[in-house]
């Protein structure tokens, strides 16, 4: 389906995969909605031309906010593998992109261009931002929320379409209050996107992997500083290939009819319901932010009014729409029709999608880590055993072997099949915050 007459510009689809058919009395339809976009750019391809939409505006703008706190000295290699590490990234900018370095400790600095502007990425500016970020060094505090209001200040002064950030920090946010944190996520939230990486083992992963959540990003461990260049490369590459901002997913659901909850299920877990926006009658929007060539999965779970053997009504319409600031919304094109009918064959109504099946294993997945993990912590050993001998099951059925690897470095798998397993009795730190971090991450179902 065409959106656009530019064809560097992703086409959208949309397939929906449910059992339809319910029980007399069933009123819980749950759908898996599978959205790919193809046809756009290709991620990857640093020296490409730039990307204009049909305004001729710059495609995008991307801060870069890199860790500058006294332990970023301890030992003196990550900060000199930050700054090569962003130096990569710069090197991956496309031409005709907006950028800036920003530098973080209990303040935020701008490290280069300065003075409350962003640079137009060429050979001469990434030459003069890889000559700023020599002189980059480690002294002071951590307050990311301050960070974060930088890049907003700068990424917004920029007349582009699409607004992204990545962020860097080896320690925790101990110079501000959560609640400062917080706010400066909610204030930030749905005005740019946000990778967030934790370097080495002294950062804490709920912080990390909130900020990606909240910004709808990615979080992520580099344990070993000598792997940050590669993965500020990957992230900026990524960031390249966005060709569509600020997507949201919109559901419109008939009268009596309730979501109980809209969650992206791949190729990451994130909780989609808390952030609805009305969007007119029985219809509300879901953010699922910029998009380029690629594809993901969302569960819808509604509940629907009681009805009838042999009855059926359509139980939530999807679409997919880019919101307007003048408030009107551009659709994209892609639509998918979530039904339920009412049967007294058994076999139908109790069969289980595989789809939503899947996924809802995985949910459970990404769970039992995290409360493995917790318990752990706590010293609760047979809790943890438990949680994580099932979390080690689920991994085993749903062919989810790089999770199953993770765990493997955690707990000493007895039989995978059954769940049986014995908590190891030292565990590198850096596998632990390795498996929390990516707990969350899923696979498809298997063909």
């Amino acid at each position: 389906m065409a959106i656009f007459a530019k064809s560097n510009v992703p086409q959208f689809s949309m397939d929906v995969y449910q059992n339809e058919y319910l029980p007399e009395g069933g009123r819980e339809v749950n759908a898996i909605v599978t959205v790919t976009a193809t046809g756009g750019g290709t991620v990857g391809s640093a020296i490409a031309a730039p990307v204009y939409t049909a305004g001729g505006r710059p495609s995008a703008a991307v801060a870069i906010m890199v860790d500058c706190s006294g332990s970023m000295d301890y030992p003196p290699t990550k900060m000199r593998n930050a700054r090569d590490a962003t130096a990569a990234a710069v090197d991956t900018l496309r031409d005709g992109t907006h950028f800036a370095v920003i530098g973080g400790t209990h303040v935020a600095q701008e490290v280069y261009p300065g003075g409350g502007r962003l640079a137009v990425a060429d050979a001469a500016t990434r030459e003069q931002a890889k000559r700023a970020l020599r002189r980059l060094s480690a002294g002071g505090g951590t307050a990311i929320g301050t960070w974060l209001r930088l890049a907003d200040r700068l990424l917004s002064s920029a007349d582009v379409t699409i607004r992204h950030g990545i962020l860097l920090t080896d320690g925790r946010n101990e110079h501000e209050s959560p609640e400062d944190l917080r706010a400066a996520l909610e204030a930030c939230a749905g005005r740019f996107t946000c990778d967030a990486r934790g370097v080495g083992t002294d950062w804490e992963v709920k912080e990390v992997t909130g900020i990606a959540s909240a910004l709808l990003g990615t979080a992520d461990i580099v344990a070993d500083p000598a792997g940050l260049a590669a993965d500020f490369t990957r992230m900026m590459e990524t960031a390249m290939g966005k060709e569509v901002a600020d997507v949201a997913l919109r559901v419109w659901t008939p009268v009596g009819t309730t979501i109980r909850y809209v969650k992206q299920v791949a190729p990451t877990m994130a909780d989609l319901t808390g952030r609805r926006a009305e969007a007119g009658p029985r219809a509300g929007d879901y953010p699922t932010g910029s998009w380029g060539d690629e594809s993901r999965d969302y569960h819808l779970c509604v509940e629907v009014p009681a009805a009838g053997l042999g009855q059926e009504m359509l139980a939530a319409r999807v679409s997919l729409v880019v919101p307007q600031p003048d408030g009107s919304v551009h659709n994209l094109g892609a639509q998918g029709l979530v039904r339920a009918v009412w049967t007294d064959d058994m076999a139908a109504s109790t069969s289980i999608n595989p789809q939503v099946a899947h996924y809802t294993g995985q949910a459970e997945l990404a769970q039992a880590i995290q409360q493995g993990l917790d318990l752990r912590k706590a010293g609760d050993f047979d809790g943890a055993t438990a949680k994580l001998g099932r979390a080690v099951q689920l991994a085993n059925v749903s062919g989810n072997a790089d999770t199953a690897k993770l765990l493997a470095k955690v707990v000493d798998v007895v039989d995978a099949a059954t769940g049986t397993v014995r908590l190891k009795t030292r565990v590198a730190e850096a596998d632990e915050m390795t498996l929390e971090t990516r707990s969350t991450k899923t696979v498809r179902v298997k063909k």
